[in-house]
């Protein structure tokens, strides 16, 4: 689906911790700051990217965005504590946004 509304390797590429100064759109960038909220500081979001948030998107569009990142990192933490993740899956060990490894 997300390359059916545009989603390019070119896209993909950008989504890295560079991501604030790639030519992504402000709004890719709004939402991937949640992302980076919610998985590597997840207390209360700071009043400026609430702010940014309703610029771009709808309550309802957020409510979505927090609950689908809160949703896959609950469930891929639990997989992998299980042992359940697929053999075949290509592993990356990704440093959590602003830490130091």
């Amino acid at each position: 689906m997300a390359r059916e509304q545009g989603l390019t390797e070119e896209h993909v590429e950008q989504i890295d911790d560079g991501y604030e100064t790639s030519t992504l759109s402000e709004r890719d960038k709004t939402a991937l700051q949640l992302t980076d909220a919610i998985v590597g500081d997840p207390r209360q979001v700071p009043e400026s990217l609430q702010k940014q948030l309703r610029d771009h998107f709808s309550d309802p569009q957020i409510v979505e965005m927090s609950l689908g990142v809160g949703l896959f990192l609950a469930l891929s933490k639990v997989l992998i504590s299980l042992g359940l993740e697929p053999e075949e899956m290509d592993i990356a060990i990704t440093p959590t946004p602003g830490s130091a490894n």
